[in-house]
C-alpha cells in the first residue's frame, strides 16, 4: 500500500490540475461555443456531403452518412434533428461548384475552427499560425471527412451485397460473417478513435505526439459512451422538454447533447495537458538533482 501512494497522489494532482485549468480557462463557456458552432455547422456538412456524392456520382450517400452520424446519438435526441435534415438533403442539389455548396463548405468548416480554438485553451498553447492557413486547415478537414464519411458508408451498403454473393458461391462462410453487424460497430469504433486523434494532433497549436494525446482521447470516448446512455435514459424517463421549449424541444435536446460531448472533448484535451505539464515538472526536478557535468 505505501507503494500506492505515490502515485495515486501524482494522479490526484494531475486531475485537480486539469479540472482546476478548466475552470480558468472557461472550459463551460467554451464548450457552449462548440456545441452551438457544431449544430450550426451539421446542416452545412450535410449540404457538402450530399453535394459530394452528387458529384461523384453516389446517389443517397448523403442520407447514409446522416444515418451513420445519428446512429451515435440517443434516440430521444437524434430523432427530431435527422427528420429535419433529411427533409433537407431531399432537396435537389446541382453542380459541385455552386455558391451554395461553397457557402455550405465555409460554415461547416466554422465547427472545426471553434474545436481548435476549444482545444487550444486546453492545451494552453497559443495560436501563432496565419488565419489563411488556419481556414484552409479547417476546410481541407471538411472535405477529408466527407470523403472518409462517404467511403465508409459505402462499405456499409455495399458489404451485405458482396456477402450475399459470396454466400451463393461458399454457404458454408455464413458462420463467419455472422459476426458482421458487431465488426461495424468495432470499425465505427476505430474511426472515432482516428477522428479523435487527427483533432488532437491536428487542430491545437503545437506538436504532441500520439503518446501525449491517448489518455485525453480515451477519457472522450469513455465520457462520449457514459454521458450518452445517461442522457438518452434520463431524456426517455424524466425530462418533457416539449413543456419546456415548445417547437425547440429537438432543437435543445441537440443542442444539450452537443454540450455534453464538446465537455468530454475538452475534458481530454485538459487532461493530455496536465499530463505534459507533470511530466516537464518531474523531467525538470530530474534534471535540479544531477549534478553538472565536469564537476
Amino acid at each position: 500500500m505505501p507503494g500506492l501512494y505515490g502515485p495515486l497522489r501524482e494522479a490526484l494532482r494531475v486531475l485537480a490540475d486539469a479540472f482546476g485549468h478548466f475552470n480558468t480557462d472557461d472550459g463551460w463557456a467554451m464548450a457552449s461555443h462548440v456545441a452551438l458552432s457544431t449544430l450550426l455547422a451539421l446542416f452545412p456538412f450535410l449540404i457538402f456531403i450530399a453535394a459530394l456524392a452528387g458529384f461523384l456520382g453516389l446517389g443517397d450517400a448523403a442520407q447514409e452518412v446522416s444515418a451513420l452520424i445519428f446512429d451515435a446519438w440517443p434516440d430521444a435526441v437524434a430523432a427530431p434533428v435527422a427528420g429535419e435534415i433529411n427533409k433537407v438533403l431531399t432537396v435537389p442539389r446541382g453542380d459541385l461548384l455552386t455558391f451554395g455548396v461553397i457557402a455550405a463548405l465555409w460554415f461547416a468548416s466554422n465547427g472545426v475552427s471553434a474545436v481548435r480554438v476549444a482545444l487550444n485553451r486546453a492545451y494552453r498553447v497559443t495560436e501563432t499560425r496565419n488565419f489563411l492557413l488556419l481556414r484552409l486547415q479547417a476546410l481541407v478537414v471538411v472535405v477529408l471527412g466527407s470523403v472518409a464519411l462517404i467511403a465508409f458508408t459505402l462499405l456499409i451498403v455495399l458489404a451485405p451485397l458482396v456477402i450475399a454473393a459470396t454466400l451463393r458461391f461458399a454457404p458454408a462462410l455464413a458462420p463467419l460473417f455472422d459476426e458482421f453487424h458487431l465488426t461495424r460497430y468495432v470499425v465505427a469504433g476505430v474511426l472515432s478513435i482516428a477522428g479523435l486523434l487527427i483533432v488532437h494532433v491536428v487542430l491545437p497549436a503545437g506538436r504532441r505526439s500520439l503518446v501525449d494525446i491517448l489518455p485525453g482521447v480515451l477519457l472522450t470516448l469513455v465520457l462520449w459512451i457514459g454521458s450518452g446512455a445517461v442522457f438518452g435514459y434520463y431524456l426517455a424517463s424524466y425530462a418533457n422538454y416539449v413543456s419546456t421549449y415548445a417547437g425547440l424541444a429537438g432543437v435543445m435536446t441537440a443542442l444539450v447533447f452537443l454540450y455534453m460531448i464538446a465537455l468530454a472533448l475538452l475534458a481530454g484535451g485538459e487532461l493530455n495537458a496536465s499530463l505534459l505539464r507533470a511530466r516537464r515538472i518531474r523531467q525538470r526536478r530530474l534534471a535540479e538533482r544531477l549534478p553538472v557535468s565536469g564537476e
